[in-house]
Parts: C-alpha cells; sequence; structure tokens
C-alpha cells in the first residue's frame, strides 16, 4: 500500500467529508464505542474543528481512498513550558490494517509536532485495545510514570453531557 498523507483542508469538501466518514467508522467500531457519531457531530464536526485553535487533522489515503485519520490538538505543557500535541482521535480502516497506516500517521504528527516546537506527543489508548497499544508502543510511546514508585499516569474524565 502506497500511502498519501497530508494535512486535511476543512475547507475542501472532500476533506471535510472524508474527516467525519472516517471518525464515524471509528465510532462504529467496538473498540470506539459501537455507535455512529451523533447527527449533531456529523453535521457540526468540520466547522468546529475548523474554528478550534490548534487543532488538525491528517489523513491518510490508498489511491483516492480514504483510509486513516488523526485528529489532534495543540496544548501546553506547564513543565516543559512548550506546546505539545495530543492525539485525540487514530484510526485506520479495518481494510487498511497492518499495513503501516498506524505508523506512518503517527510519524506525520510527529513531525507537524516537531515543527511547531513541541516538548511532546500525548495519546490516550483503552487497556483492552491490544492492537493499537502495540502500534503506539512499537512507535515509541510509553506509559508515563515520574518514577516507579508512584506507578503510571492515568487518565481520567468526568462526563458533563
Amino acid at each position: 500500500m502506497a500511502l498519501k498523507l497530508m494535512l486535511a483542508d476543512y475547507n475542501n469538501t472532500t476533506h471535510a467529508n472524508d474527516v467525519v466518514s472516517l471518525l464515524n467508522a471509528y465510532a462504529e467500531d467496538p473498540l470506539g464505542g459501537g455507535e455512529p457519531l451523533p447527527e449533531f457531530a456529523k453535521d457540526n464536526l468540520v466547522a468546529a474543528l475548523k474554528d478550534f485553535p490548534g487543532a488538525f487533522s491528517v489523513l491518510a489515503y490508498d489511491g483516492e481512498t480514504a483510509v486513516g485519520l488523526a485528529n489532534c490538538f495543540q496544548g501546553f505543557s506547564t513543565f516543559a513550558c512548550r506546546p505539545l500535541i495530543n492525539i485525540h482521535d487514530l484510526m485506520v480502516l479495518p481494510t487498511a490494517r497492518r499495513k503501516g497506516a498506524s505508523q506512518s500517521l503517527l510519524a506525520f504528527v510527529e513531525q507537524e509536532a516537531i515543527q511547531r516546537r513541541c516538548c511532546k506527543v500525548t495519546l490516550e489508548v483503552l487497556d483492552g485495545n491490544s492492537s493499537a497499544r502495540a502500534a503506539y508502543t512499537k512507535y515509541g510511546f510509553k506509559d508515563y510514570t515520574l518514577g516507579d514508585e508512584h506507578g503510571s499516569g492515568r487518565f481520567m474524565q468526568k462526563s458533563l453531557m
């Protein structure tokens, strides 16, 4: 598979449709929740991303077919006093898995982070998503720790909706 990766242009109708379609495919996957995106998200996602400071999406194409997506947000590390990139969503369609697409998406995001002078790239992954954990580990991601005596960091949430 010869992938072509690019930053999504939210003003480009094809890119906009591909961002929504790929994210919906991710949401429908059991590891993405197993439910389609709400209509509100489908209808408003691209405009919201376009207006959100520091948001960017990376699309991976196999020929003319969109097969992978990374939705990212620039944040800030107070300890390093530098920006960081958080990969909020990373997905590859089942037909394109195990062909290097996730590694290519991660490499593209890393290069974008370097260009933005970021100190790190972060992401979250479910403990039970062994294939994604393996892909991230292969690329060099590690559990967050400050020292063995305190254990690994844990991503937590409190839903407000």
